[in-house]
């Protein structure tokens, strides 16, 4: 099986997932990265939930569960990602605390520059049953560490430095691309989806149920790491969506770049994009049920 993808398409990808990161960073400031520093606790355990739980554990449960190698290797490449940008929407929404929501964004993205390559290496060569394929593939860590510096940290540092030098246009251009951005990368997929339903049809049955298994480990990750810790609600909610909404397109991107023959990962990242902005708008509705003043951001944050 083939999926069919050209090379401008590829261009494309790279702008959306670059401009998504441009516009959460406009209302990002040097404060938010002194807040993390001051009152570290709650990024600290989103991100040990983000790069050390969520793909330590899906090694293991890929490994234990004999999933095919090239699915397996996809839902390890779609654990090592950082969190996605709508996570940020999806967390104002449940009524959670945002600025640890950006805070993480923010770090995870800069750490994604080291953590995806290596732990994609790492756990990729653990599990026995994907050791072969990544070794077939002769991965280039440092080729995947430079794609995600254009795509994620320029765009952040250059949103920055745009948000500084241009506060009025950052905060009237922040919201409205997002919701730009995520309408044109859900039609991206949907396009992608629609050229290539002969071979996600084919193997449905198998990347559906491994996505929603996935994507019910990394919210219960997030939400048993934020809960032991004892950390407010809002710092909980923030937490737990971070963790569960992945920047897939990230995957997506690395894949098509060096893996473009690899239909079965470019098709777990693919249906991972679409489901978890199913289960984050879900989870978000059922969190803004509960009284908004039990779910209020701490100003000491």
């Amino acid at each position: 099986m083939e999926v069919h993808f050209g090379s401008e398409n590829l261009l494309i990808l790279n702008v959306i997932l670059a401009f998504m990161m441009f516009g959460v960073s406009l209302s990002l400031t040097g404060d938010d990265f002194r807040r993390v520093l001051k009152r570290p606790d709650a990024p600290i355990v989103g991100l040990l939930a983000q790069f050390v739980l969520l793909p330590a554990a899906t090694c293991l449960i890929t490994w234990y569960f004999d999933v095919d190698p090239e699915l397996a290797l996809g839902m390890i490449l779609v654990s090592s990602c950082p969190g996605g940008s709508f996570s940020n929407i999806m967390t104002w929404l449940g009524r959670a605390n945002v600025a640890v929501s950006v805070s993480m964004t923010a770090v995870s993205s800069l750490a994604a520059m080291i953590m995806t390559p290596f732990n994609f290496s790492l756990y990729g060569w653990l599990n026995p049953n994907t050791r072969a394929i990544l070794t077939d593939i002769q991965l280039d860590s440092m080729n995947i560490l430079i794609l995600v510096a254009l795509v994620l940290g320029l765009p952040l540092v250059v949103g920055m430095l745009v948000g500084k030098t241009f506060p009025a246009f950052a905060e009237k251009a922040q919201k409205p691309m997002r919701y730009i951005t995520l309408m044109v990368l859900l039609l991206f997929v949907g396009v992608a989806f629609g050229n290539n339903m002969d071979v996600f049809l084919a193997t449905a049955n198998r990347i559906v149920g491994l996505v929603v298994m996935q994507n019910l480990l990394a919210l219960g990750l997030g939400a048993m790491a934020a809960g032991i810790t004892g950390l407010p609600r809002g710092d909980r909610r923030a937490i737990t969506m971070e963790v569960g909404i992945q920047n897939s397109g990230l995957a997506l991107a690395i894949l098509f770049t060096f893996f473009p023959d690899a239909s079965e990962m470019i098709l777990i990242a693919a249906f991972w994009g679409v489901w978890h902005l199913i289960s984050g708008l879900l989870l978000a509705w059922w969190w803004s049920r509960s009284p908004a003043q039990e779910d209020t951001c701490r100003d000491a944050y």
